[in-house]
């Protein structure tokens, strides 16, 4: 069977760096090309969302790491993440010849969501993948049938369920694309180098353990909680590393791409 493709997550801040992003979306062109399983691209937005909002004169909330997404939010939201953000990034990839398709999770039903139950309170309009026991058969699946073809899917961390949006974490998401697609690696890209410790030095390799301590301990906080915990099960479920590291500009991307220790390789165990 052909490897399955690398899934790349892009944070909204490094989309919309005009000094850097070229040299990224360069080296994810070359990924796409070279290798067998192709690319994935999936993003977020999260800046562009709370300017969008600000200027409307609605209240951003964020709480456990996650967007709270009231109803009456959820289509200006899509609007910024599935709208603009998504068919800039397609319009980068044309430029060089690949052949992206921008979509949302729930286009072909190609990752289900549901509506999240697993935090302490209710955030509205908030998804979440359901679990899987084991990774998917890319051949099946919509994105499956793009790769085929050549093209390199661009997703938006956007679901659908019966009663219409949900708004999923983009590192969640990201997941949920690695297990539906039988995905060969995971790529992370934040802005910062990996995760860090107490001392904000660079932890090379940790496991799913390892980050559980960390966050008990305060060494890891805010939004890389949920990028850490993404990471580490995503790591268990497709039997291989989930790579975490900068996205500002192509270094570590490249470097990665040539087999060379790159951010913070997170353990299948």
């Amino acid at each position: 069977m052909t490897a399955g493709p690398v899934v790349v997550k892009v944070g909204g801040t490094m989309v919309e760096d005009d000094k850097t992003a070229p040299a990224l979306w360069e080296t994810v062109a070359g990924l796409h090309r070279s290798r067998p399983g192709g690319v994935i691209v999936v993003h977020g937005g999260g800046k562009a969302v709370d300017r969008h909002l600000d200027r409307l004169g609605m209240k951003t909330e964020r709480r456990e790491g996650i967007r709270v997404t009231p109803a009456d939010q959820l289509d200006e939201i899509v609007s910024v993440l599935a709208g603009r953000i998504n068919k800039a990034i397609v319009g980068e990839f044309l430029r060089r010849d690949i052949q992206a398709v921008g979509l949302c999770l729930g286009d072909g039903n190609a990752v289900p969501t549901v509506k999240a139950t697993r935090y302490s309170f209710d955030p509205g309009r908030v998804g979440e993948i359901p679990a899987a026991d084991a990774p998917g058969d890319r051949r099946d699946n919509l994105l499956g049938v793009l790769l085929r073809a050549g093209f390199l899917p661009v997703l938006s961390s956007i679901g659908i369920d019966a009663d219409g949006f949900l708004n999923v974490n983009a590192d969640d998401a990201a997941a949920g694309v690695a297990l539906a697609t039988g995905a060969s690696s995971l790529v992370l890209l934040t802005d910062v180098p990996g995760i860090l410790d107490g001392s904000r030095a660079l932890i090379a390799e940790i496991d799913s353990a390892g980050i559980e301590r960390r966050i008990d301990s305060g060494e890891i906080t805010g939004g890389m909680i949920v990028k850490a915990r993404a990471a580490g099960e995503t790591a268990r479920r497709i039997g291989a590393p989930v790579v975490i590291m900068s996205g500002a500009g192509a270094g570590a991307m490249e470097a990665w791409a040539r087999g060379e220790p790159a951010g913070t390789r997170v353990l299948p165990r």
